[in-house]
């Protein structure tokens, strides 16, 4: 209970307490998000990594939450220091039958890098995987379609290191092994397939395009871009940069590139994009995007390595295994073999697995020559 003149006080001196009370609310709610941002910090929080002059706009604009985000297969990595040779030790092709890769290896560094590819495509299935469920005295055949591919892909990852320097390690030495694909599947994510026509109310043109397809990154961009670019080796092309001029696909009798090219184009630029976590500022002079080697940055020479690099794999390693898989592994339309692009290694990230460096302890798979190791 109040005393009586406080009551009459009120009474006779009305006083609205709402205004205040959401103002002082209003203050403590900042006052509480500004200690809370200043604590933990701010979570849209953005960084920029320059890629041209500065004041023109060439710049990769990230999320800090994005770049720290830590890929999630890295932490599954499985590694092993190798074992120094010493001199007069036995290889592994004078010991195990049908050695035709890493041959050269000593006994324990070439068991060291067979648990390794185990922990690396099969970890479910074991040496099984590619040995089948036989005694170990006949490993050495070639029974089944997975060891002998898997022997192709060790070949590939060899000439990946040891001829494509200049892509794999433009930032650093980090090399590639069957991981960077793999990250512990039988097959890695992200490879692809033929799709033919997607929009089967149309032929022509508009049959490939005009239908929201994952090859095109769920746009309606055309589906075959991968096909076109990156195996059979077209020029990537954009249209006359002059605006209304006549052209139409082009043809033996018309070299003018066409519309159509350059939406071909933007689909490979646009699938580029996703692949890397980037956009087209990383590669591109946003002044002049048409322009070629001197108005570029550094990276796209990097990229342009790494198309030459793609096609390579398709088509000297990759295509010509069609007829050792299984029906089951070929594709669903055309029975194509699966082929690489730049999300089957970067998967959204700029680097593979972060720059992890894949043949630190590795020597094996960084070149056809033999391994050197390090005291």
């Amino acid at each position: 209970m109040l005393p009586m003149w406080f009551n009459n006080w009120n009474r006779d001196h009305p006083t609205n307490v709402f205004g205040p009370g959401i103002l002082v609310g209003v203050l403590g709610v900042a006052v509480i998000t500004a200690i809370l941002l200043i604590t933990w910090g701010q979570p849209f929080a953005t960084v920029s990594m320059q890629t041209g002059p500065r004041g023109t706009g060439m710049e990769v604009v990230e999320f800090e939450s994005q770049i720290k985000r830590p890929d999630p297969t890295v932490e599954d990595y499985y590694t092993e220091e190798p074992y120094i040779p010493m001199t007069g030790e036995p290889l592994a092709k004078d010991i195990y039958e049908n050695v035709q890769v890493l041959g050269d290896l000593t006994e324990d560094n070439f068991n060291r890098v067979m648990n390794a590819i185990t922990q690396w495509v099969s970890p479910e299935q074991g040496c099984a995987y590619c040995h089948g469920d036989v005694d170990i005295e006949e490993y050495g055949n070639d029974d089944l379609y997975t060891k002998v591919v898997s022997r192709r892909m060790i070949q590939m990852t060899q000439a990946i290191n040891e001829n494509w320097d200049g892509h794999v390690n433009a930032v650093k030495q980090v090399g590639v092994n069957c991981y960077t694909c793999h990250r512990g599947q039988n097959v890695p994510s992200d490879i692809w397939f033929k799709v033919g026509a997607v929009n089967e109310s149309a032929s022509g043109w508009s049959a490939i395009q005009n239908r929201v397809t994952m090859i095109s990154q769920s746009t309606s961009l055309p589906s075959d871009a991968l096909e076109k670019y990156l195996l059979d080796g077209e020029q990537i092309v954009v249209h006359d940069l002059e605006s209304r001029v006549a052209g139409g696909p082009a043809s033996e009798d018309n070299l003018l590139p066409s519309v159509q090219d350059t939406e071909r184009t933007y689909s490979l630029m646009n699938y580029f994009s996703n692949s890397l976590g980037v956009n087209c500022l990383l590669c591109h002079n946003s002044r002049a995007f048409y322009a070629a080697a001197g108005e570029v940055t550094p990276q796209w020479s990097t990229a342009s390595l790494g198309i030459l690099m793609v096609q390579e794999l398709n088509n000297e390693y990759l295509v010509p295994l069609q007829d050792e898989y299984p029906e089951h592994r070929l594709g669903p339309v055309f029975g194509d073999a699966p082929k690489a692009a730049c999300r089957t290694c970067h998967k959204g990230y700029q680097q593979p697995l972060q720059g992890l460096n894949m043949i630190a302890d590795w020597p094996e798979l960084a070149s056809t020559e033999a391994p050197e190791y390090s005291q």
